[in-house]
Order: C-alpha cells, then structure tokens, then sequence
C-alpha cells in the first residue's frame, strides 16, 4: 500500500513541475465574487487521544473551531472524505469554492487516508487554477506541512521542533507586503502579528527555509514570515505559493476565537481576535472568486449540519467541539 502512495505522489511531482514550467504567471485574479461561499474541509483520521476518549466508535473528524472559522467569515462548511477515489474529489472541488486542510495528528505515509486525499486534491486544484478557474487551498499546521509535502512529491522534509503552546508575534521578512496574503492587511493587523504574543502554536514538526531548498521549493512557494520554537530553531511560519492560490500557516488562528480548554496558552486577548478574524477573512475572500457550486440547492444535502457534533472538551479534549464520523453519521 506503501509503494502504491509513493507512485502517486512521484506522479504528482513530475504533473507539479511540468505543471510549473508551462505556467508562467500568477492566476488571473476574478471581479466576480460570490456571496455564498462553500469551504470544504478535510476530515483526518481520528486521533489517537479521540480514540482514546471514544474508544473504536469512530473514524475520522473535524475539529468544530474549523468550520467555525469559515462561517464567521461568511461561508458554508461542508466535510470532505478521505480514502474516496479521484473521481469523488474531482466532483466535490468542481463544487465548492475552496479547500481547507487543518491541522492534527495524521501520519503521511499511510494510504487512503489525509495526505493521499491531499495529494489528489492538490493535483486537481492545480490544474483548475491552471485553466483560469481560480481556486484556493488554505493549510493550517499540519495542513501547512502537507502542502508542502505534497508539492514535494512526497519526500518526507520535515524538521522535529518544540513548539507547543506557544503564542509568538510572526517575524515578517522585509518583502512580506508583496505577497497576497498580507498585501492588503491594515497597519493594525499588521502591528498586532509582528509585535504581540497572538498566533498559537501547536506542532512538533516544522518547515524550515533549508528544508524547503532541499526538495527544490524555494521557488514554488514565497516565505513571508518565520519563528523561533522554544529551543531557537527558526521555522516557517506563513508560505504562500508564488502562482497559485495556495496558502499555509503554521499557527492555529482559529484556536484564538474558538477553542476554550484550559493551559493551552491560547491568546484571546483583543489582538488576537482581530488579527485571526484577519486570516479567516482573507481566505473566504479568495474562494468568493470563483462560481462553483451545488446544483439544484443539494448543498444542504452535504453540509456540516448534517452531522453530529460533540462537547469534547467536556473529556479534556484539545477541541471543544468536534465533528467525529462513522461511514454512516448523518442526522435527519
């Protein structure tokens, strides 16, 4: 099963080169904007301290505070599935507006599961955004690290590091302004990140700059900003590709406006809210630019609403509410 993943990510490491060659441009930007965003969010295999809470009841999740991070920027969340086929996620991209693959706990070497979907999904939002269909994929942590995973073709460049719970103001490089995602941001926002303890940080992998010129990325994908973990190593902490609309960061925003469990060392001071609510709106601004959509209003059919959620921070869960899925979870 191993060797059937690595065929698929080589495969998509050449597709992603050859893919880089022939466009030569950023993706023309759309004044069209749609005002009823869908964001389709990754699930993941369940974790293993869930697993540990709700022992075999369940297997795959989203983290609630994800979808509650679309929605407060004016969008619909629906899941997307892992272990499905390519035809399953072509469907469901030429459907919703936009991706977004939080962050967790999966591994990336096992089959039918987060990176596999990733991987297909990342070929195919390429090659939308390729034919003028501007369509953008946002990575949070672990999302962040699969971006950069996948577009690697699946060679493993991750750096071990110690940053959990720890809240640090981003470290701008000096052409930051120039990229997409911080281009238009205020002088306030702007102020807030780069001197205020707001972005939470969570993982115990990190992407460095020399990690990045290892698996030749360095010109795929701009480096607007880095950190140092608790032991001083310098990490990316917000990357954007250079063509596309494909975005990571390596902090949790959406853990400061809605996840709640105690000694976590999220900041929810006002600062912090308005540079998180920052990240959410910007990517929602990017999926209103395209026109996908449900047909015949069957969106209902699939959004989140459908499923169950649970008080898991009742458990001492890192989330306080949190999506958990069977083969068969939906709610009538």
């Amino acid at each position: 099963m191993k060797s059937a993943l690595c065929l698929l990510l080589g495969l998509l490491a050449l597709c992603l080169h050859i893919s880089d060659a022939i466009s030569l441009s950023v993706v023309e930007r759309t004044d069209y904007l749609n005002d009823r965003p869908i964001i389709g969010i990754l699930t993941q295999e369940i974790s293993y301290s869930l697993n540990l809470k709700y022992p075999n009841q369940y297997e795959s999740y989203i983290a609630a505070s994800y979808v509650k991070f679309v929605e407060g920027a004016g969008a619909l969340a629906v899941p997307i599935w892992i272990g499905k086929d390519e035809s399953y996620y072509e469907d469901i991209l030429s459907k919703v507006n936009g991706v977004l693959w939080p962050g967790g706990s999966s591994y990336f070497n096992v089959s039918d599961g987060y990176a596999e979907a990733g991987a297909i999904i990342y070929t195919i939002a390429t090659r939308l955004n390729n034919q003028g269909d501007y369509f953008p994929i946002w990575g949070t942590c672990l999302g962040f690290e699969l971006m950069t995973y996948v577009a690697a073709g699946g060679i493993e460049h991750r750096t071990d590091c110690s940053s959990n719970k720890q809240a640090l103001p981003l470290e701008f490089v000096s052409d930051f302004k120039s990229s997409r995602m911080f281009e238009n941001a205020s002088e306030k926002v702007i102020d807030i990140l780069s001197t205020y303890d707001v972005t939470a940080n969570f993982h115990q992998y990190c992407v460095t700059r020399d990690d990045l010129k290892k698996v030749n990325l360095t010109s795929v994908f701009r480096v607007m900003s880095v950190n140092h973990d608790w032991n001083g190593l310098e990490f990316i902490s917000s990357i954007e590709h250079v063509e596309l609309p494909f975005y990571g960061i390596q902090f949790h925003p959406e853990k400061n406006l809605y996840e709640w469990v105690a000694n976590k060392n999220i900041p929810h001071n006002p600062e912090a809210s308005l540079a998180s609510q920052y990240f959410a709106n910007f990517f929602v601004n990017e999926a209103r630019k395209n026109s996908h959509s449900f047909p015949n209003g069957t969106d209902l059919d699939e959004l989140i609403y459908n499923y169950q959620i649970t008080f898991t921070g009742r458990k001492n869960s890192s989330f306080m509410q949190t999506y958990m899925f069977t083969n068969l979870t939906t709610t009538d």
